[in-house]
């Protein structure tokens, strides 16, 4: 636990600036009873009183509250009430003083902030199942953290900007979210939000600052050597730094990773619609097919994402032009370079008539929705593929009609997602967009599949670990010398004739990949499944491999015997 330094550094602020106070009430509140009780009282029966030092305190504690109950234990003499006067007049003042203390104490910045640190480190540490650090809560980071909260899993966040932390606690998220405005590259601020805790399991570095991001990974890496890193990263020579601290490291690019999907498109237009389909895309559904054409194609703005994507299609046997205002041109890429800005003049020397397609690739928003405007004007029939810089223009661009939307953020984000959630996704769709005959048809098999499936219900991607902490039925038989099939485990427990609506996609096994493994499949202890279903089906399946009952009438198509009896009658009845 982190918690005890923080507590350490709160209680040294609050001693630091309540030191003087609290030694002036201490002080005044000691005099003012000595003297209560060294002053005698009225005199009774021949005898002076005086008041016991219980008494005393009794009286200053209840005048101190401006709350009066008369002069008890008995009525003061005029030297006690003398007293009391100089004792209340100065306790006054004392607590005004002490009070002012408290409200300065309030509004130090150091002691806020060191309030919110052991906040923060109390709430990781109540955490008791997996999560995951988000470094950076901007359009990517929040985008992640609601697909991560959606799937049922934890996340803690760090970002330096303080509004974006007041925005993370008024999200209606299932499960809390704690967030800490901080520098998530300073150490003490990843071991607040549980770098080294045994639940943790990745650190996203997913700032807007490159240099950040690649000194939050190479931290996270000494803090932890055997934690996940995954981060975003844009610039080559950051991306072979980060390559190079070991262990298990993520580099996502987003416009590489557009790159990759538009290729797969333009051989594949059914890929597109699985894979919106499956990261959750606004509006996606497994018709939804979009195929680029091949011919000439017109590239607006020569940056990153110009660049991947003009590799792409030049691969892809497409002819394209470039206008941008800065000189960058590759020679062996392109043919037709036009250095200036994107007008109704560089377009036509673009060869904007004859033209199928255009990619407005600009880092500002305005000028893409200006390009892509322009373009149309003059071609309409034009494949437009636009990039969104900003979710805030995100109306904007669903009224400009393009073919393809390429939000970086929303694109960084779903990778890193599906990294976390899924990561045998990736050989999934590696086989897909294998160049072998009859992967076409494949994938056509794989839609049609889960239409059957799932048809018009959300999609889950779920990974099941066979492991006896997750899987305690299913390894407890392996124990016992059975074989249990994948087509046992997903069965219906309701009729075994029939399957859960899911579909198995990829199993590794000893460190192999088996995509679309048949139901024959024989599992084995610390195989992982990656299947696509829906939210029942995979509570379904859980409560299969995790009891006993269920699983042996999925493998043996008979009840087994759950009280002593039964079982003895059952055993009876055997030997009969």
């Amino acid at each position: 636990m982190y918690t005890s330094d923080e507590l350490s550094r709160v209680s040294f602020i609050v001693m630091r600036e309540m030191r003087v106070p609290l030694i002036t009430l201490l002080t005044v509140y000691s005099v003012a009873i000595f003297g209560m009780v060294s002053i005698p009282g009225p005199i009774i029966d021949g005898e002076s009183t005086y008041l016991s030092i219980f008494h005393a305190f009794y009286f200053m504690t209840y005048t101190a509250t401006t709350t009066g109950f008369g002069e008890i234990p008995f009525a003061f003499s005029n030297a006690q009430r003398l007293w009391a006067i100089v004792c209340l007049y100065v306790s006054v003042v004392t607590w005004f003083y002490a009070l002012g203390s408290i409200v300065r104490l309030f509004q130090n910045v150091l002691f806020k902030r060191a309030v919110d640190e052991l906040r923060f480190a109390l709430s990781v540490n109540r955490i008791v199942s997996p999560f995951y650090i988000i470094c950076g809560f901007g359009d990517t980071g929040s985008v992640l953290v609601r697909g991560l909260n959606d799937a049922g899993l934890h996340a803690v966040v760090i970002d330096e900007n303080a509004e974006r932390i007041q925005a993370l606690k008024l999200r209606n998220y299932k499960t809390s979210v704690p967030g800490l405005t901080a520098d998530a590259s300073v150490p003490k601020h990843l071991l607040e939000a549980g770098v080294t805790n045994q639940y943790c399991r990745a650190v996203v570095a997913i700032t807007s600052n490159e240099d950040v991001n690649l000194k939050i990974s190479a931290v996270a890496r000494l803090l932890n050597p055997d934690i996940r890193i995954l981060t975003m990263s844009k610039v080559d020579v950051v991306e072979e730094t980060l390559a190079a601290l070991g262990g298990e490291v993520h580099i996502v690019d987003a416009f590489k990773t557009f790159a990759k999907v538009l290729g797969g498109c333009i051989n594949n237009p059914a890929f597109y619609a699985l894979n919106n389909w499956l990261v959750g895309d606004k509006g996606a559904t497994l018709e939804s097919y979009v195929h680029p054409p091949v011919g000439d194609w017109i590239i607006c703005g020569y940056g990153r994402m110009g660049m991947e994507a003009n590799h792409v299609l030049s691969m892809n046997g497409v002819k394209t032009a470039v206008i941008d205002p800065h000189s960058r041109k590759k020679e062996e890429e392109i043919e037709t370079y036009i250095e200036g800005g994107v007008n109704a003049n560089t377009l036509t020397q673009a060869g904007i008539e004859n033209a199928v397609g255009l990619l407005a690739a600009a880092n500002d928003d305005g000028q893409n929705l200006s390009v892509l405007l322009n373009a149309r004007s003059l071609n309409p029939n034009l494949f437009t593929i636009v990039r969104q810089n900003s979710h805030q223009n995100e109306l904007a661009f669903e009224k400009a009609n393009a073919d393809m939307i390429m939000q970086p953020t929303l694109v960084t984000a779903r990778k890193i997602l599906l990294l976390l959630i899924a990561p045998l996704l990736k050989h999934f769709f590696r086989y897909l967009l294998a160049e072998v005959p009859g992967r076409k048809n494949l994938i056509k098999h794989v839609i049609s599949t889960l239409q059957e499936k799932i048809g018009n219900k959300k999609p889950l991607l779920v990974t099941i670990e066979f492991t006896r902490e997750r899987s305690s039925a299913v390894i407890q038989c392996l124990d016992d010398g059975h074989d249990v099939l994948l087509g046992d485990v997903i069965s219906s427990p309701r009729n075994r004739d029939e399957d859960l609506d899911l579909m198995p996609f990829v199993i590794r096994s000893a460190g192999k990949e088996i995509v679309l493994p048949p139901n024959e499949y024989k599992i084995k202890a610390g195989d992982q499944l990656l299947f696509c279903g829906t939210a029942n089906a995979k509570q379904a399946l859980k409560a299969t491999i995790n009891n006993e009952y269920t699983l042996h009438y999925l493998r043996t198509g008979k009840y087994l015997q759950s009280s002593y009896f039964a079982q003895w009658f059952a055993r009876r009845l055997n030997n009969a």
